[in-house]
């Protein structure tokens, strides 16, 4: 939306999924099951951190377990009960709970859901320019180069175009 068409307010569930599920190249674009990110910040066009509603199906996860060299992540759980995983291993969380990493402490973490019912969290990160982004557990990386992000293999090789 532009500057000019920003909204005052809104319901979140009037903001459209994005067309493409995922950045993530395959096989790892397929890994997350059935997961909805609405991009809740974008609808205001703010610029310093991104707000998304998110929705984790039976089974879908948030993403890769991943984490970020120059950005920090929060997350609230609405409704439901997602399993943590961070390098501590997993915790399982329920609606009202939160949970926060802070940029360059390593802490590689993703939901998962584990549960039968859907999970429902807001999730919040600032929006840097130098961020780069670890996966531990996958051959996968995150770069910015000239000004985009591009998904590399962990030895920088970038994943053929979809």
């Amino acid at each position: 939306m532009s500057e000019k068409s920003t909204p005052i307010a809104i319901r979140a569930l009037d903001v459209p999924p994005p067309r493409q599920k995922t950045g993530y190249p395959e096989p790892f674009a397929s890994l997350l099951g059935n997961r909805e990110k609405r991009r809740l910040g974008d609808a205001f066009a703010l610029t310093n951190f991104g707000v998304n509603l998110c929705r984790l199906d039976p089974g879908a996860l948030s993403s890769m377990r991943h984490a970020h060299s120059d950005e920090d992540e929060f997350i609230y759980v609405l409704e439901g009960s997602p399993t943590l995983i961070t390098n501590a291993g997993a915790t399982v969380l329920a609606a009202g709970m939160c949970a926060g990493f802070k940029a360059g402490n390593g802490d590689a973490h993703q939901l998962r859901n584990d549960s039968p019912g859907v999970v429902w969290y807001i999730e919040v990160g600032t929006r840097s320019d130098r961020d780069q982004v670890v996966y531990p557990d996958v051959d996968l990386a995150l770069h910015e180069r000239d000004g985009h992000y591009v998904y590399t293999h962990k030895n920088g090789e970038p994943y053929p175009a979809a």
